[in-house]
């Protein structure tokens, strides 16, 4: 299938980041005054998610690797901080989120978190993969006794017949081990009656727990290998009492439409040997 027929993007508008060495281990508290993101590459301002016209708001990514995990951090601007979900898994999505698909071998893997740092994970296979004697032909993959939805089946009329390759088995109670994860509100959270600067997000996430996603390709990775990753935002707005529906989404490159599980729509990312000092 060719970029120009492919569902939703144009391979050509699609971003390329470079993921440089992380100068030590990051202690993944959020803060990211500290060296290691203060010399990471940071990105260019998100873009809407269908338009490609730069985000109401800002927003910006950074990554960095070593050989244990791969580090992404978030500056996120906002006036005004809010987020109400603290259970695992609540659907942050429907408030105010930023998060991460990693692409996988006939997979990916969903990233999302609030400025709660409430984390919500999934983990997608194609149904067509998904099938005695593959690679996911074992015990963590078992669709009884699991909590697992259908992406782009029937009932999911926003997405029902628009992918060409169909539709994910959704493993909504995956969660990837070693994962670490943690928030700062640079203002009052949920407090109106201030400006705030907004927020930062910084997840590390472990080879060894990506080693499933990865199928064939080596992890950590080889400097000059490529993985595809989307690096997005999600912002209720309302005025007076109204909510705007969809509500916006701000991505690193543009989808061409109102959805983020498109894999052929995902970044690129680089990985390469030299420390992030020496940019």
């Amino acid at each position: 299938m060719s970029p120009k027929t492919r569902y939703g993007c144009d391979e050509s508008e699609l971003a390329h980041y470079t993921c440089r060495r992380a100068p030590h281990r990051m202690a993944v508290d959020g803060r990211l005054d500290r060296p290691g993101w203060r010399e990471a590459e940071r990105s260019r301002r998100f873009v809407d998610l269908v338009s490609g016209v730069p985000g109401l708001l800002e927003t910006r990514m950074a990554s960095l690797w070593d050989d244990e995990f791969l580090y992404v951090a978030f500056w996120v601007s906002e006036p005004d901080v809010r987020a109400k979900l603290v259970e695992r898994d609540a659907l942050v999505w429907t408030e105010n989120d930023v998060e991460i698909f990693i692409g996988g071998e006939d997979c990916y893997y969903e990233f999302e978190i609030n400025a709660l740092g409430t984390v919500y994970e999934v983990f997608y296979i194609w149904q067509d993969a998904l099938k005695k004697g593959s690679r996911f032909d074992i015990p963590e993959f078992e669709l009884k006794g699991r909590r697992v939805d259908v992406l782009g089946g029937f009932q999911d009329a926003m997405r029902w017949g628009k992918h060409p390759r169909g539709a994910r088995w959704a493993f909504m109670d995956y969660d990837l081990p070693g994962l670490r994860a943690a928030v700062q509100v640079q203002g009052t959270i949920n407090d109106a009656t201030d400006v705030d600067e907004g927020w930062t997000a910084e997840i590390a996430f472990s080879w060894s727990g990506l080693r499933t996603l990865a199928g064939g390709r080596p992890v950590p990775p080889r400097p000059g290998d490529v993985w595809r990753m989307d690096f997005s935002r999600f912002e209720l707005l309302e005025f007076c009492g109204v909510k705007a529906e969809p509500h916006p989404g701000w991505a690193l490159n543009k989808h061409g439409v109102y959805d983020s599980h498109i894999p052929e729509c995902f970044s690129f990312v680089r990985f390469s040997d030299e420390p992030a000092s020496a940019r």
